[in-house]
């Protein structure tokens, strides 16, 4: 452990980790843990998208035989579990470490989603049989969430933060892709009644691969001496440099001002959390829930009725759809791919703000040439494209600034909340354009559900110009400070908003 001349106080640990973590450049290490770590959204992408594939399929007597209300119920079961997933893991993730968690969450995942494909017969106890494994499945992917984002931005150094994360959470829409593919493949080459359970075992392939490369990784130095392991942090720290320097990579000095003064603190539970987020950081909180809840209910709204609109209104057949799906998915995809790196470098507030602004606005235009007639299915997918471009990127972000606006001592739990609220209202988005949809005779109906749509991205976006906090380039331990931070902190670090104290 690197520290400062001065003595601290008894109980006091003083660090340098923080600081000899964002001072690394770019190295193999650090692409071989985003990959090992960001494949989580992609198996949620690919998840969602078999779950909707195959929804049709599993109604079919040679099938499961299940009626339109059941096989809908399987998607539901599974959002259900992610937000149980999230709430239980991400508070295991701050009392327990990263590592141990993405360990768990990725195992919870290939088992629930693995026994899916086992699901032999129609019966009731079969039929609750496949509601359960969706629900592991979901806890699994809804603990990623949590433990990942964490764990990323920890071991990200601060310069890359806000391109890693957002290009990592864009990557659900290649998993989205890759189960798009994999379900036209399986559902059409074999039986429907081999098909449908090789389609689910898409994903827990992947991710047993994944689990082997995960096993390689340090836990986050930054969790292991905020919780006064002050030994394994070094170890921790020192594998990492020394994976950066054999890579001929040459590391530059560590800053001593960024020295930080740190007093582990106990375990925080959720009511606890409750009073930190609101009573310390009261327009964060406001932030983060903004954001949370545009985004979901927007996307939720969009994609999970995406099918529908292309039949009802443009008479796309059924067989057709995942090809739009694909072209939709590709725009999600290159958004925060391409522009990324500008969270990085014009900022987080001006970039989090354009990108909810300019995609509702697009939306509100879209909604009055589709209301006009001018629209069919292609130039409709080409305006969703556009659209989601830009609000991919932006939702992408809305992960980020959830996990780095808040002390780590909260990090992971913070995520949960966040992302458990975004679910609650997203779940909304399907039921309302499902209803304005109807049987698609009446285009003004979803008309006015596009400019509600439009409206909440505008709202998000707003309030992100008003609240959004400047956070690129700057240490985690600078945008929040700890709640184990003691007296001593070096001239780069500011309280941020509110005490945050231990009290």
């Amino acid at each position: 452990m690197t520290t400062a001349a001065q003595t601290p106080a008894p109980g006091v640990v003083r660090s340098l980790i923080p600081a000899r973590i964002d001072r690394l450049p770019w190295s193999p290490f650090h692409t071989r843990m985003v990959v090992a770590l960001g494949v989580a959204w992609i198996l949620d992408g690919l998840e969602i998208t078999v779950a909707s594939s195959v929804t049709d399929v599993l109604t079919k007597p040679e099938t499961l035989g299940l009626s339109s209300a059941a096989a809908g119920l399987v998607a539901t079961v599974y959002l259900v579990g992610e937000v149980v997933g999230a709430l239980y893991f991400g508070r295991l993730s701050d009392k327990l470490g990263r590592r141990k968690l993405f360990m768990i969450t990725l195992g919870v995942y290939l088992i629930g989603s693995g026994l899916t494909a086992l699901t032999l017969g129609n019966g009731a106890g079969w039929v609750g049989f496949l509601y359960l494994t969706r629900f592991i499945a979901g806890m699994g992917i809804g603990g990623e969430y949590s433990a990942i984002n964490s764990a990323i931005d920890e071991l990200i150094p601060s310069r890359f933060r806000g391109r890693v994360d957002i290009m990592v959470n864009g990557t659900y829409w290649a998993g989205a892709i890759i189960g798009t593919l994999g379900s036209l493949i399986f559902l059409n080459v074999l039986s429907v009644s081999i098909g449908w359970r090789i389609a689910f075992l898409i994903g827990p392939v992947l991710g047993l691969v994944i689990l082997f490369v995960r096993r390689h990784l340090p836990e986050s130095p930054r969790w292991q001496v905020m919780n006064g392991r002050e030994r394994e942090a070094e170890e921790s720290i020192t594998y990492i440099e020394q994976e950066v320097a054999e890579a001929g990579v040459k590391l530059p000095p560590v800053d001593e001002s960024k020295a930080i003064d740190l007093q582990p603190t106990t375990d925080i539970g959720y009511l606890a959390l409750v009073r930190v987020l609101f009573r310390d950081y009261p327009s964060r909180a406001v932030l983060g829930a903004s954001l949370m809840i545009s985004q979901s209910f927007l996307y939720n709204a969009i994609f999970f009725t995406y099918t529908l609109v292309l039949g009802k209104f443009y008479g796309v057949a059924s067989t057709s759809a995942p090809l739009f799906l694909i072209a939709f998915a590709v725009g999600n995809l290159a958004g925060p791919l391409t522009i990324g790196h500008l969270f990085d470098t014009i900022g987080r507030k001006k970039m989090i703000a354009g990108t909810y602004l300019i995609s509702g606005v697009l939306l509100a235009v879209t909604a009055f040439l589709f209301n006009a007639g001018v629209l069919n299915a292609v130039t409709q997918t080409i305006a969703w494209c556009v659209i989601f471009y830009f609000a991919s990127a932006g939702a992408s972000a809305a992960y980020l600034t959830v996990s780095e606006i808040f002390p780590l001592e909260v990090r992971s739990k913070a995520i949960a909340v966040f992302f458990a609220i975004a679910q609650c209202f997203g779940a909304l988005g399907p039921v309302i354009y499902g209803a304005l949809i109807g049987d698609g005779s009446q285009p003004i109906r979803l008309f006015y559900g596009y400019l509600l749509g439009a409206a909440v991205m505008v709202a998000g976006g707003l309030v992100a110009y008003f609240l959004a906090v400047d956070a690129e380039g700057r240490s985690l331990e600078e945008i929040a400070t700890p709640l184990s931070a003691g007296g001593r902190r070096g001239p780069g670090f500011t309280r941020a908003e509110g005490s945050a104290q231990p009290r």
